[in-house]
């Protein structure tokens, strides 16, 4: 009866650890997650000021390629990880969005690099309401963190 209860009590534990990790795994992603999405707001909200500077400054060009590539950069890391099973429909829904960002950055880049880069491309891409609606999901990411 002993060696019953003894497993029976090592089988709760396991059990429990199991659930506390999986409760850490989903703080761990949210964490990240937030980070990543308040880094791409910081970019969106630098971005447009870079950008109408470097459309008459060339050095300034090459600073605004480089956050571009930085934050294509950070989009690929992002999404490399590995969500949990409650966070995985947040996660495909902020890579919809990475795809949508990453386009236009690529865009933006081959226009820099063929010298026809243009502001109002730039901003009327759709590159800006993609990153208000990535901000918007910093919710739903806190309420995985609840």
């Amino acid at each position: 009866m002993k060696k019953w209860i003894s497993l029976f009590a090592l089988l709760l534990f396991l059990s429990g650890c199991s659930l506390l990790e999986d409760v850490n795994n989903t703080l761990d992603y949210v964490n990240e997650a937030t980070d990543y999405v308040n880094e791409a707001n910081q970019f969106a909200n630098d971005v447009p000021a870079l950008a109408e500077q470097a459309a008459s400054d060339p050095n300034v060009l090459a600073n605004l390629e480089e956050q571009l590539q930085m934050m294509q950069e950070e989009i690929q890391e992002f999404n490399a990880l590995n969500p949990p099973g409650i966070a995985e429909d947040i996660h495909q829904t902020i890579e919809g969005y990475n795809q949508t960002i990453e386009a236009a950055i690529d865009s933006s880049l081959e226009k820099i690099e063929q010298g026809q880069f243009q502001l109002n491309e730039l901003m009327d891409s759709e590159l800006m309401q993609t990153f208000q609606n990535l901000q918007n999901t910093l919710n739903q990411l806190e309420q995985l963190g609840n």
